[in-house]
């Protein structure tokens, strides 16, 4: 029976919640959550903190990829939607649009070189599979290189680019897509041939484990592709908006790619809204026909506004500068811990605020998130190598939040030392998450 009790919102209790979650949207990641002890119903949700129905209170340091960079229910991001639904709905794809114009604008603003054309998408899958089928009709080929462990999306070319475990299930696969391992140069090189039409990276892959590139991998990248003519995508989708210190981690690694896809973030946690940004020139592909590619909800008018909010918050000096100097902090508070002899953590990855915690090994970063989750942190592990903690808190965490955070962390660490802990992770066969 449905309710309007406002602190279970529209069931009557938790399990009635949670039955009919499993009943009509995913048994398998109902049990998955209860066989952790984690089947929480998420409820109130303000700054730094989502609280459960119960009441339980959770840092958020997995933010959702960063959908949350500037925290939950980011006061000024809803101001600007409430404002919008005064004027506007999502608008219509066919027509031409002032709030787009808007994001448009403010987005290529901030880019790099001559990025200064958007499309815009409803989700950041949907803005991968646009760059990745803009390239091959631009070059006329067919191939795409990706990372292997890398992420870009469930959807279409975006799937076709990632691991075979989330593509074979469904069926014959796209020919064409091949991967090769991130920061391996050579390994890029054999395989970028006449028939690539693009190579597709994350800035830093998260499923991967946060591994940050070597200084000039990038702009290596770049200049491959360049003298091989295959485009080269950027996939800014987590990185972007300030999470690694700057506007755009291409900015840091000194490259101009031929796109940049963003997401996640820019919908301020409040819409959804993502976009693929793109070189002058490569608008040719629309010339003969302008509504060869449409999307129906990209670039929603009421996005627009959350979205127009979300770069003018993320893109002053001071926010930026900030950022940098709380994942210098975070840094330092939590590479004290680290134990090169026999501790569970043995490195600390890190660009800006995003942190990936290494950990010895993929049962001691699965527990971590378990011990974490159970001490008031809600993080979690990185899918292809579960020995990493992604760890990202919102841009916008306190510093208190911030001494928090490490204190609850090195708790934690103390509790996955203990021989009840390290028994449990010789047990373990880690799963894998959804």
């Amino acid at each position: 029976m449905i309710s309007p009790m406002p602190d279970t919102y529209y069931f009557e209790d938790r399990d009635a919640a949670l039955a009919a979650f499993g009943a009509r949207l995913s048994e398998p990641k109902l049990r998955f959550f209860r066989s952790f002890g984690m089947d929480i119903v998420m409820g109130k949700r303000e700054g730094s903190y989502f609280w459960d129905v119960n009441g339980r209170r959770f840092l958020n340091a997995h933010c959702n990829g960063g959908v949350f960079n500037l925290g939950h229910r980011n006061p000024e991001v809803i101001q600007a939607l409430t404002e919008a639904l005064g004027r506007f709905d999502v608008g219509n794809h066919h027509l031409l649009s002032e709030a787009r114009a808007a994001v448009a604008q403010a987005l290529t603003a901030g880019m790099p070189g001559d990025i200064e054309k958007v499309v815009f998408a409803s989700g950041g899958g949907e803005a991968v599979d646009t760059a990745l089928k803009m390239a091959r009709g631009l070059t006329g080929r067919s191939g795409v290189v990706s990372a292997t462990g890398g992420y870009h999306g469930h959807t279409g070319l975006s799937m076709a680019t990632g691991d075979a475990k989330y593509r074979e299930p469904f069926g014959p696969q796209i020919p064409g897509f091949v991967q090769v391992p991130f920061n391996d140069l050579d390994a890029l090189d054999a395989e970028v041939t006449s028939q690539t039409a693009a190579v597709i990276l994350e800035a830093v892959p998260a499923t991967l484990g946060m591994v940050v590139p070597d200084t000039a991998y990038m702009a290596s990248v770049a200049e491959l592709c360049a003298e091989r003519g295959a485009l080269f995508v950027l996939d800014e989708i987590q990185t972007g908006l300030g999470r690694t210190g700057t506007l755009w981690a291409a900015e840091q690694y000194g490259v101009v790619p031929d796109f940049i896809t963003t997401g996640k973030g820019l919908s301020g946690g409040i819409y959804p809204i993502a976009a693929t940004c793109y070189r002058t020139g490569h608008d040719r592909i629309f010339e003969p026909d302008p509504f060869i590619h449409i999307s129906t909800f990209g670039g929603a008018e009421l996005g627009c506004a959350a979205a127009l909010k979300v770069l003018e918050i993320s893109s002053q000096p001071d926010f930026l500068e900030r950022v940098r100097a709380v994942g210098e902090s975070l840094s330092k508070g939590l590479e004290v811990l680290i134990n090169p002899a026999d501790g569970p953590l043995i490195e600390v990855r890190r660009l800006g605020m995003m942190l990936g915690l290494v950990h010895r090994t993929d049962a001691e970063g699965v527990l971590m998130s378990k011990i974490l989750f159970d001490s008031g942190i809600f993080a979690v592990y990185s899918n292809n190598d579960k020995r990493v903690t992604q760890f990202l808190l919102p841009l916008t965490v306190t510093d208190s939040e911030v001494e928090s955070a490490i204190e609850i962390y090195a708790g934690a660490l103390e509790r996955l030392a203990t021989p009840q802990y390290q028994t449990l992770a010789k047990a373990l066969a880690p799963e894998s998450v959804a």
